[in-house]
């Protein structure tokens, strides 16, 4: 027994039940005016005279309003909106489904994402392979809400979040050079415990070339080294790229020299941008290097690729080599396109060749080519310097009545 004075005390009173023997604190219903002289309330006046910030957190009205998980009405739905939910795959989960319809149809009146996903994570407890399903699809609708739900989604237990899944969002943000995202992504993930990996430095590395910032590219390159790792084509290629942004070809060739050394390739779209900087800087020499290059890489040269060699040719006026490429394109079973005959042509044109400029025109007609629209404007805007555009005809007339 304690007493709190002669007049006031509780006292503990055994309980008991099947198992257990419990004592239970009892007070006299007329203690008040004890607990008043000990400094207590009761508690119906307590909260009667609290402050009133604080009676509207104890009452269920100052709750954060819970997200109201209702029908998606299809006649309230935007034309836009009932597309998108149209194409949801037929075979996907119904909660996941359920999901997609919300975040679809979501606006500002009927909530918003960090009330919505905790509520559908209580509801359905979802598993990582739910997450994903759903991140595939937002991506693939190219939703606005993509990048936000998927912040969110880093967060959840039920994601298990790794290495990669920080990588594809930082790869998402690249694309879009939103790079301050980016790089809060990547913090992000170094604040939680993650290392960077060659693919998620790979990412930063094509990052950084796109939006032109060729010193981070570089150092994010040589720390992508320090890992100790063999580096992919992917690594490789993205920093040759960077190099090519940079104006920077021949250690750009020099990578490539140094992945041939390890029997590793790059992929078609590297050399092709290498071909077209020294194309389009007219250094012929270059570009029959990386030509010859894409050879040996066991890669078939396409119609494309030797319109760039012919290109770099064309510009010294180089005929006799500009010819030599496209013969070879039409050996080689491809079909010249009117830009490679346009190219040829503008060759003879700064050599000032006619007759070699009709003799090709004709045997382009014996092989069943026919000139295009650049190749016509090359043509005619050369006739017309020469001021011999009806004679030109009359000797063309003649070229093909005698062959």
């Amino acid at each position: 027994m304690f007493a709190f004075s002669s007049q006031c005390f509780c006292t503990l009173t055994p309980n008991i039940t099947a198992t257990h023997l419990r004592y239970v604190w009892k007070i006299p219903t007329n203690s008040n005016i004890y607990l008043n002289k000990l400094h207590f309330q009761p508690i119906s006046v307590a909260v009667s005279n609290a402050d009133p910030e604080i009676k509207n957190l104890e009452t269920p009205d100052a709750e954060e309003p819970r997200f109201r998980w209702v029908k998606i009405n299809s006649d309230s739905l935007t034309e836009e909106q009932k597309h998108a939910i149209s194409q949801l795959p037929p075979k996907m989960t119904n909660r996941c489904k359920a999901l997609l319809k919300q975040i679809i149809c979501l606006s500002d009146e009927k909530g918003s994402l960090s009330r919505l996903l905790p509520a559908w994570v209580k509801s359905v407890k979802p598993r990582r392979a739910d997450w994903l399903a759903i991140l595939k699809e937002l991506s693939r609708l190219e939703h606005p809400l993509y990048f936000e739900v998927a912040e969110c989604v880093l967060l959840e237990e039920s994601f298990e979040a790794n290495v990669r899944d920080y990588t594809k969002i930082i790869h998402g943000y690249a694309k879009q050079n939103r790079l301050l995202d980016a790089e809060n992504i990547l913090l992000a993930m170094k604040r939680r415990g993650f290392l960077c990996d060659q693919v998620t430095l790979t990412a930063l590395v094509h990052m950084y070339s796109k939006a032109r910032n060729f010193k981070l590219a570089e150092e994010t390159f040589e720390e992508m080294k320090l890992l100790g790792q063999p580096l992919d084509r992917r690594s490789y290629g993205s920093m040759i790229m960077a190099y090519v942004r940079a104006e920077m070809f021949d250690k750009g060739e020099n990578l490539l020299k140094e992945m041939e050394a390890q029997d590793i390739y790059a992929k078609r779209e590297v050399y092709k941008a290498l071909l077209r900087a020294y194309s389009m800087t007219g250094d012929s020499e270059g570009a029959q290097r990386i030509f010859d290059t894409i050879q040996l890489a066991g890669i078939t040269p396409d119609v494309k690729v030797c319109a760039l060699l012919i290109n770099v040719y064309a510009a010294a006026g180089r005929s006799c080599e500009a010819c030599i490429v496209f013969e070879n394109l039409r050996k080689a079973g491809l079909e010249p396109n009117d830009k490679c005959v346009a190219l040829v042509l503008t060759a003879f044109e700064k050599e000032n060749k006619l007759s070699k400029a009709l003799d090709f025109l004709i045997d382009l007609e014996r092989g069943g080519i026919t000139l295009g629209k650049e190749a016509s404007e090359v043509l005619a805007g050369w006739f017309r310097n020469l001021g011999v555009v009806e004679e030109v005809e009359l000797v063309l007339r003649e070229y093909a009545s005698r062959n």
